[in-house]
């Protein structure tokens, strides 16, 4: 008996994943535990091991797809097995979701015209294979049908065909487009691709050259969250320093000593961590969410650690801070940091943060302004410390602390006293550890 093998759901807010490598191919025989494909979310990336014995009968999506979460993305049985009812039902909701109507069928049937070039391969008999939204698509954009590859099961020209071809430059018309689809001539592209136009190449390729790569996955949900953040919010940046002598002196001890008693490896971005699972608690309006027009106020510090990984900036949190202390804090954002640069993340581990903390101080950055990870309504920079002089001539290394926070939510006075309260905390660490 044939068996379904769906996209799962990693996580309540996934609705959809992308694969991104396929391990078998259609016709390769598989073992249960044999690992079928590679999948990301927006923010992680897992293997799928196959639950069943047997052989690759179908493929339902490409490398490259975004797929629905539970659908169907691969069919596994035994050779001979008939799996039309399969294909055709999960095929065709995969494709498009817009439903059948007279005038868009699943499955349009047009008489090919004579002259279509030979790039549509998409003909079967009397048949052009085309979906309806790559129909439509086509007709509103005017794409050059002649260089419309089909990949959709089957042979038929999918949505992703037609965005392919447009990619690439290629362009008709839109009434070259409707009498090719409705078989009366083929169309004659008004623009070629774009690369072969030689209004378009450049004068010195060596002066000129360039590399054009998509955007990934995560790399667009983190454009469209950064963008969300600044065009919906007020923010407003405040900027502090502390004298971080007795912070950086309690860094010293813990390396040399803490290893050594089991504490492991406490950086200052821990330390600083801790004193904000601390301080956070006191100001219910910064250790909050804004939800459409409504707060969202924590019982428990849930704050967020922006990682920077080879996919891109990555936010875990690190649930109920304030109960934890600095060993433990320390655990729990090395865990979280691995797991995010191995793509190992699931987006539960990313959701529900109230606050983050964002450190670019081990990259010499003196002063900057976060942006807010929204929906939360602040996020703190922490900076690199520089040398500064008191007045009676000494020299001691400042701090800088970064405090963007989200006007509609949070006036200037709380902000203020937060970030004084916090800079206090950390300049008498070993005063903080003792509460």
């Amino acid at each position: 008996m044939a068996n379904s093998v769906i996209m799962p759901r990693q996580g309540q807010s996934v609705e959809s994943c992308i694969i991104t490598t396929w391990h078998k191919q259609k016709g390769d025989a598989v073992q249960v535990g044999d690992i079928l494909f590679s999948y990301e979310t927006d923010k992680s990336a897992f293997d799928e091991p196959s639950q069943f014995a047997g052989t690759v009968l179908e493929i339902l999506g490409a490398e490259g797809d975004v797929i629905p979460c539970l659908e169907t993305v691969c069919i596994i049985g035994e050779p001979g097995e008939d799996i039309s009812s399969l294909i055709g039902s999960e095929s065709d909701k995969k494709d498009e979701s817009a439903p059948e109507t007279e005038s868009a069928k699943t499955e349009e049937n047009i008489e090919p015209s004579v002259q279509a070039a030979p790039e549509v391969t998409a003909v079967e008999g009397d048949r052009i294979r085309i979906s309806p939204r790559a129909k439509n698509l086509a007709l509103k954009t005017g794409v050059d049908m002649t260089k419309v590859a089909p990949t959709g099961p089957h042979g038929r020209i999918i949505e992703r065909d037609v965005n392919a071809a447009l990619d690439a430059g290629y362009v008709a018309n839109a009434a070259a487009v409707e009498d090719f689809l409705a078989g009366r001539v083929a169309p004659t592209a008004v623009e070629t691709k774009i690369s072969d136009s030689p209004a378009a190449a450049p004068a010195n390729d060596d002066l000129r050259a360039y590399t054009e790569t998509p955007l990934t996955n995560v790399r667009k949900v983190i454009a469209k969250a950064m963008h969300s953040s600044l065009s919906e919010m007020a923010q407003l940046t405040l900027n502090s320093s502390f004298d971080a002598t007795s912070l950086l002196a309690y860094r010293k001890l813990l390396k040399e000593k803490g290893e050594s008693m089991g504490l492991g490896k406490v950086t200052i971005n821990d330390m600083v961590l801790y004193a904000v699972s601390r301080i956070l608690p006191n100001y219910p309006e910064i250790n909050a969410n804004l939800v459409d027009g409504k707060f969202r106020t924590f019982a428990h510090a849930n704050v967020g650690m922006a990682v920077d990984t080879d996919r891109g900036l990555l936010v875990p949190v690190i649930f109920g801070s304030e109960k934890l202390s600095l060993a433990e804090i320390s655990s729990s954002a090395k865990k979280l940091a691995g797991a995010a640069r191995d793509g190992a993340l699931t987006p539960d581990e990313m959701s529900g943060g109230s606050f983050t903390v964002s450190n670019l101080g081990s990259m010499g950055i003196e002063s900057f302004t976060p942006v807010i990870n929204p929906p939360q309504t602040a996020i703190l920079g922490v900076c690199c410390t520089t040398n500064r002089l008191k007045s009676d001539g000494t020299v001691y290394p400042a701090m800088g602390l970064s405090l963007t926070f989200d006007h509609r939510a949070v006036d200037g006075a709380p902000a203020a006293r937060f970030l004084h309260e916090l800079c206090e905390a950390l300049e008498n660490f070993e005063l903080l550890l003792a509460k």
